[in-house]
């Protein structure tokens, strides 16, 4: 993993991938500048979770090229992404259930030998998100749906990552649960860390960003300032019922 440095770090292009003859993603090109919030917005069966699964290594592109903190991801394994800093908070958050909240994002440190720093992060964790500093002993699976988000990041921070990719935060949350989520992803956007955020609501999700793609049936159709994406006719008509 050898490259020359770039002030992207992340850079997509003529990313393909097919599996059992559907071709999910038709050649995308995108990228994200380090520190920056780049909103991916599209209806359901667009293409945006496949498009995580193959930044993450989970499924395997057929063609193009994945640079990220200028090296290329050819052949890397998922657990050497999360070593190298990009995390992905699934959709449906794949938390573990059985474990406590504290269990949950200490194995986020899973790769992590730094005990010091790992408890330090904990604690900072616990600040981020005061409800799981409350819930700590408690068992995931018990948690509500809102709570349970707030335990896949924060799991995710965990890995310290230099780039977070989350799919879909907002799915199936109360209304003040979301804007408590959206503050939280605002907040770690401001402290650094680039994001790559797929979401369902795409007024929320460009009003949060600094910049948004639209892919539709596999293809990037529109890109550009997340302001001005908000305000197009195309948007409006698509995704915002205008």
């Amino acid at each position: 993993m050898s490259g020359t440095q770039s002030h992207f770090i992340l850079e997509v292009h003529d990313l393909k991938v097919s599996y059992g003859g559907i071709h999910a993603l038709k050649g995308i090109n995108l990228n994200i500048a380090k520190g920056e919030l780049v909103a991916l917005i599209g209806s359901n069966g667009a293409g945006k979770t496949t498009a995580l699964k193959a930044l993450a290594g989970l499924l395997h592109g057929t063609a193009g090229k994945i640079h990220y903190d200028g090296r290329s991801l050819h052949h890397v394994p998922t657990h050497q992404r999360v070593t190298a800093g990009l995390a992905l908070v699934p959709e449906g958050r794949g938390i573990f259930a059985r474990l406590s909240v504290a269990e949950n994002l200490q194995m986020g440190a899973y790769i992590r030998k730094d005990e010091k720093q790992i408890s330090a992060d904990l604690e900072r964790m616990y600040t981020l998100f005061p409800r799981l500093a409350e819930r700590r002993t408690q068992l995931a699976g018990t948690l509500s749906g809102g709570e349970q988000q707030m335990v896949a990041i924060a799991r995710a921070l965990m890995s310290r990552p230099k780039l977070l990719m989350l799919d879909e935060p907002s799915m199936g949350l109360a209304p003040m649960m979301v804007a408590k989520i959206f503050e939280t992803i605002r907040e770690i956007s401001a402290q650094g860390v680039s994001i790559l955020l797929v979401e369902q609501n795409a007024k929320l999700a460009l009003e949060s960003a600094q910049r948004g793609y639209v892919l539709e049936s596999g293809s990037i159709t529109l890109s550009g300032d997340a302001k001005e994406l908000l305000g197009s006719d195309a948007v409006q008509q698509a995704y915002l019922g205008a």
